[in-house]
């Protein structure tokens, strides 16, 4: 595993972040806060006044990318937008890319998350494919691992569905917080499917949602951080596991007491984003070691000053910093496919 950082001071205080970028994450943090309800519902009335969304742009590019939502099954809203960047290239790999919000939260319309993903199409370039699923806790475990399958299942049974730049032999599982979760997960998953197109070759974890009963050093020293305390994290578990479980479930924690043993499986080769200022880091980092004593080929990245969720503000260098990293890891394990 190779270990690398992005700031000289671990300690640093999330209040050095930008004026706009503190007052961001104020605002998801209080609108998150306001819409989870004590008997475990979400307010989605409150959530639709304030998730803006963005229409896709099949007709002409938007910064150098053409969008379009394809529907995989109507009857439980399962669809994806697709990224297609201008380029010359007749070949491009294709990253399937799962959103973040908890399980609970948020849409690949979203406007983060479309800003996010456009960015991404043009930056590696790559058809980039990012995936909606449905929302606990309506929809609790495992309906978002069965969702993200279907969708490799949809494109593996569809390759035409994609542009015929689309490599899909050349396949990379992304996503951020809980939609890194989802992506460990329809790996495991994928593993045990023979497909015929689809050949995940890399996995993109930004700052994955795991966790467990234990409370890791960062969750106890970074408990008022923006987004993910400890308060949140504990509700949106219970909203998404089944019902009286612990976080030791296998969905939450991946390398603990209830794991799946995933050694003998063809996991792709791992990335993992961390920020030292977010409270799950510690279960990233051990993620990263579990995949690691697994037999599996994982690389740490570290960001040590960066909070949760700190790459979808393009006002931090650090958020160009990882997009160009995640270029480079893509670009590697593409010159290696077979």
């Amino acid at each position: 595993m190779t270990t690398s950082s992005r700031s000289q001071s671990p300690t640093a205080s999330w209040d050095k972040l930008p004026w706009r970028t503190r007052i961001s994450l104020w605002v998801l943090s209080k609108l998150t806060d306001a819409a989870r309800r004590s008997d475990g519902t979400v307010n989605r009335r409150l959530m639709s006044f304030f998730d803006f969304r963005s229409s896709a742009t099949p007709s002409a590019p938007y910064k150098g990318v053409t969008t379009s939502d394809l529907t995989v099954d109507a009857s439980r809203n399962l669809w994806f937008r697709l990224f297609v960047p201008s380029t010359s290239s007749s070949s491009l790999p294709v990253v399937v890319f799962f959103h973040g919000g908890g399980f609970s939260f948020l849409s690949p319309d979203t406007f983060a998350y479309d800003a996010v993903c456009r960015k991404f199409a043009r930056t590696i370039p790559a058809v980039v494919i990012s995936a909606n699923y449905r929302l606990s806790p309506e929809h609790g475990y495992p309906s978002q691992y069965d969702d993200g399958l279907d969708v490799l299942k949809f494109l593996d049974q569809n390759p035409d569905a994609l542009p015929d730049l689309a490599d899909l032999s050349r396949c990379f599982l992304a996503g951020d917080s809980a939609g890194a979760n989802i992506a460990h997960h329809v790996a495991v998953r994928a593993s045990r499917e023979s497909f015929q197109v689809v050949k995940p070759i890399g996995m993109i974890s930004i700052q994955p949602f795991f966790g467990g009963e234990e409370r890791t050093e960062s969750e106890i020293e970074l408990r008022g951080a923006p987004l993910v305390s400890m308060t949140r994290t504990d509700w949106l578990w219970k909203a998404f596991l089944p019902a009286g479980s612990t976080r030791d479930h296998e969905a939450a924690n991946v390398g603990g007491p209830n794991a799946v043993d995933i050694s003998g499986m063809e996991y792709p080769t791992t990335v993992v984003f961390v920020g030292g200022l977010d409270p799950l880091r510690d279960w990233q980092r051990r993620y990263c070691e579990w995949l690691r004593k697994s037999g599996k080929e994982a690389k740490l990245i570290e960001y040590p000053a960066m909070v949760h969720a700190f790459y979808i503000f393009p006002e931090l260098p650090e958020s160009n910093q990882l997009f160009s990293e995640v270029k480079d890891f893509v670009a590697a394990r593409s010159s290696l496919k077979v």
